[in-house]
C-alpha cells in the first residue's frame, strides 16, 4: 500500500469506529495474523483473539461519553491515531485519556498494533 491508501483506510477505519462499528471495522481492516499490544504488556496475537479481546472491552463499558480522534500521521506501511477517550468501565470505574495508535501494514490490513497510554 502507498501512503495515499494507507491514510484513506486509516480515516474510513477511524469513521467506522466514531459511528460505532467497531466490530465491523475489525474485521474488515485486520488482518489474520494482527499482533495487538497494550504498552508494555505482551501482544495478544492472531484476529480470534483479538476480536474477543475487543467484544469483552465493549462488552465491560457502562458509559460511554465520547471518542475524538485528535490528530493521524502516516508513513511508508505504518501510521499512527491519537485518540481522546471518555467512558466507564465496569472493573476500570471512569476512563478519561489520550492514547497513541501504531499501526503497522500488510496485504492492505494492520498487522501490528501498539497503543501507548497512561495507566
Amino acid at each position: 500500500m502507498n501512503r495515499v491508501q494507507i491514510e484513506n483506510s486509516l480515516q474510513e477505519l477511524n469513521n467506522m469506529v466514531l459511528a460505532g462499528h467497531l466490530l465491523e471495522a475489525f474485521d474488515k481492516y485486520y488482518h489474520d495474523d494482527v499482533s495487538m499490544q497494550e504498552n508494555n504488556l505482551p501482544p495478544t496475537v492472531s484476529k480470534e483473539a483479538n476480536r474477543q479481546r475487543e467484544i469483552e472491552f465493549l462488552n465491560n463499558i457502562t458509559e460511554f461519553r465520547g471518542a475524538e480522534v485528535k490528530g493521524i500521521g502516516v508513513g511508508d506501511n505504518i501510521s499512527f491515531a491519537v485518540w481522546n477517550y471518555d467512558y466507564t468501565h465496569k472493573e476500570w470505574g471512569i476512563k478519561n485519556y489520550t492514547q497513541v495508535a501504531i499501526q503497522e501494514w500488510k496485504d492492505g490490513k494492520i498487522i501490528n498494533e501498539k497503543f501507548i497510554y497512561n495507566n
